[in-house]
């Protein structure tokens, strides 16, 4: 798994945001939020450690939301729980890694921080 994000009681950093980019200038495969357009190296290093950071970031905390949600869906009150193997299934991962992320779903849940 990445790398936990901070918990309630840490801040959190703000990346740079992420725009989304024009249709046409996302089929360009050269185009990459604008990054080709910068000439100055010292920029382009700046900007570029930016959306790395921010993309980072936002797996980090889309990785949290399917913990939660891996959790949610293997409740044990529902009536219509899902088994880490449908869940493994749904989600393309292994089985281990589906528990795995329902146990860090439901410390997500019960507020407790990432080890």
């Amino acid at each position: 798994m990445a790398e936990p994000t901070p918990r309630r009681n840490e801040p959190r950093l703000c990346p740079a945001p992420l725009l989304f980019e024009p249709a046409e200038a996302a089929a360009d495969p050269e185009h990459f939020f604008d990054l080709e357009s910068i000439d100055d190296p010292r920029a382009l290093l700046e900007r570029s450690t930016e959306l790395t950071h921010a993309f980072r970031a936002a797996a980090d905390r889309a990785m949290e939301f399917q913990a939660i949600a891996a959790a949610q869906l293997a409740d044990p009150r529902r009536f219509d729980r899902l088994t880490a193997a449908d869940i493994a299934e749904r989600a393309e991962w292994t089985e281990d890694y589906a528990k795995k992320m329902v146990e860090f779903g439901r410390d997500l849940l019960r507020g407790e921080p990432a080890d």
